[in-house]
């Protein structure tokens, strides 16, 4: 039986990422709620939102340019 580790890996930092996603919305906009109430979750929300959109577009930056240094013709 082989283990492909590179794999295993990245489905583990996938795993971990989205735990900490769930734990820091739900947790941090739980207790926003219990504290202060609706109007105060809702933007508790938005801002954490905000916050991802930086990490988002540089991810999505890195993605592309590494599809493009896999499929660029090289001579």
């Amino acid at each position: 039986m082989t283990r492909d580790l590179r794999k295993f890996t990245r489905q583990t930092n996938i795993r971990l990422i989205a735990g900490g996603l769930v734990l820091l919305f739900l947790v941090g906009d739980g207790l926003i709620y219990a504290i202060y109430g609706k109007g105060a979750a809702w933007m508790g929300f938005l801002c954490l939102l905000g916050g991802l959109v930086p990490i988002g577009l540089t991810l999505l930056a890195l993605s592309l340019l590494d599809w493009i240094t896999r499929h660029v013709k090289r001579d």
